[in-house]
């Protein structure tokens, strides 16, 4: 059976730590400590759930009529943004074009039971309320524009909309304020992407898209020159450690990983060997040394060239955290073979091209993943990541998605009704048996990471499955902690 591999196509769940610091409690709940691990959450108005997480039912089918519902923090708890021509308070009456919707002396213009906005020159949108001088700086966290609509012109969700709360994120703590953001659906950027973005809804489904709004132009003359990349030799300081951004959900099948969350994973992109075609995401891997990654055997073709992008979320355009190397060598494991059940010892190293023994330069963005010395008890929460396949995209994400998975017993991973004898020792089974978050296809090789000591481990590499997400079918992974020796004896006799 081919190897089958990594995504994230539904919500997470959270594991109950069972204590109060840090506070578990979401949307400024206070939390009490019950028994010896146990504790409740005493929620704040409209917000209810085990930790607050979720907001009352206030938002109904036709609480607003033909407008977009939004949360607030005070009595009703709601209020409705109407979708013109309908007007407010409760967006069931129409009016076209008195009060003109139009922004910046825009024209409106009756079209049957519609409106358009004739704007004046330079201006745009669809009511004119974006200027000729809206645009933002660097990655846009500081821009305060009108944009409203996504690249592919879907409408932005407002940030109080009750369908984002409802979906997981937070529009009253994470989403307010310093960032910019509040009761209106202008586009942000507040964890730090790439540029600004807002929440948008697909039939029942949360997503978000960067906005149709352009990069400012850099005047003449001011561009800095930039540093060559240091050549001399360099250690990572640290492993295991993420500095992310901000800490924002932002559904996407599962979840977007945001810059900085996840800095040790690696996207490996392959071309034909020799040819001049653009490199492709191929595989997962996990960067362990500066010159080091980790990653599935199967994800090896010796027909192949292999470069490993470092530093980046998003395939689908360059980033400036991102660093691309090319991988000198391919070491598969002596003992890796394919069966029909099963994939053995999947597990291969590649060696990064570098200058004095410097390969990749550890940044907020790149960090390597530490070795685990334990092993972890059944039930831990780990966490996975890549760009595989998801419910929405059969063929993959561009976007980085992470999703939490539960460690499996291994006599309950061998039953007959899981893999039965399929899992090998240095194999183990994560995720959940009832189905649902699980790895596929573009994943392969990529981190099942734990926390160790306070830190991130490389406990698994995705390797195989049956199909995605299927009941009693979850993700099979290599156990890292059965290859230490080899790891080692690959890395320190290079």
């Amino acid at each position: 059976m081919a190897p089958v591999n990594l995504s994230s196509p539904h919500l997470c769940l959270v594991r109950i730590q069972g204590k109060c610091d840090p506070n578990p409690c979401k949307n400024g709940g206070v939390c009490e400590v019950k028994g010896k691990r146990g504790f409740k959450c005493d929620c704040p108005e409209p917000f209810k759930g085990k930790r607050c997480e979720r907001a009352r039912r206030i938002c109904k089918k036709w609480t607003c009529g033909r407008g977009e519902c939004g949360l607030t923090s005070s009595p009703p708890f709601y209020e409705c943004k109407c979708k013109q021509p309908f007007q407010p308070p409760l967006c069931r009456t129409v009016s076209l074009c008195n009060p003109n919707p139009c922004k910046f002396n825009g024209t409106c213009v009756q079209d049957g039971t519609d409106f358009d906005c004739m704007c004046m020159p330079d201006y745009r949108g669809r009511f004119c309320q974006v200027d000729p001088d809206d645009c933002y700086e660097g990655d846009g966290e500081d821009y305060r524009g009108n944009v409203t609509e996504t690249e592919d012109g879907d409408e932005c969700l407002y940030w109080n909309s009750h369908f984002i709360l409802e979906n997981g994120a937070n529009p009253f703590s994470d989403l307010e304020d310093t960032d910019g953001l509040g009761p209106h659906n202008f586009c942000r950027n507040p964890d730090g992407d790439t540029k600004p973005w807002c929440f948008i809804r697909k039939g029942r489904k949360l997503r978000w898209d960067y906005c149709d709004v352009e990069q400012c132009a850099e005047p003449t003359g001011s561009a800095l020159p930039i540093d060559p990349m240091p050549t001399e030799p360099a250690q990572f300081s640290t492993c295991g450690i993420a500095q992310p951004k901000r800490t924002i959900q932002r559904i996407y099948g599962g979840l977007k990983a945001i810059p900085g969350a996840l800095p040790w994973q690696v996207s490996l992109q392959v071309r034909p060997k020799g040819s001049t075609l653009p490199f492709r995401h191929s595989c997962g891997g996990v960067l362990i040394e500066s010159c080091w990654v980790l990653t599935a055997g199967h994800c090896i073709d010796k027909k192949h060239d292999i470069e490993a992008v470092l530093g980046t979320v998003s395939l689908g355009m360059e980033e400036s955290t991102e660093q691309t190397l090319q991988v000198e060598e391919a070491i598969i494991h002596e003992n890796y073979r394919e069966t029909p059940s099963a994939v053995e010892n999947d597990i291969a190293l590649l060696r990064l091209k570098g200058v004095n023994g410097s390969c990749a330069e550890e940044t907020q963005f790149v960090r390597t993943a530490c070795m685990p010395d334990v092993t972890m008890p059944d039930g831990s929460e780990c966490t996975i990541s890549g760009w595989g396949a998801t419910e929405d995209l059969k063929y993959g994400s561009d976007h980085l998605l992470d999703a939490k998975v539960l460690l499996i017993n291994q006599e309950k991973c061998s039953s007959p009704t899981v893999y039965s004898s399929s899992v090998g020792p240095s194999m183990f089974c994560a995720g959940y048996l009832q189905g649902g978050v699980d790895s596929c296809q573009g994943d392969s090789g990529g981190p099942l990471t734990c926390e160790q000591h306070q830190v991130q481990v490389i406990y698994g590499l995705v390797s195989w499955g049956d199909q995605c997400g299927r009941a009693n079918k979850p993700g099979v992974y290599t156990r890292v902690t059965d290859y230490l020796d080899w790891i080692k004896s690959k890395t320190q006799t290079a």
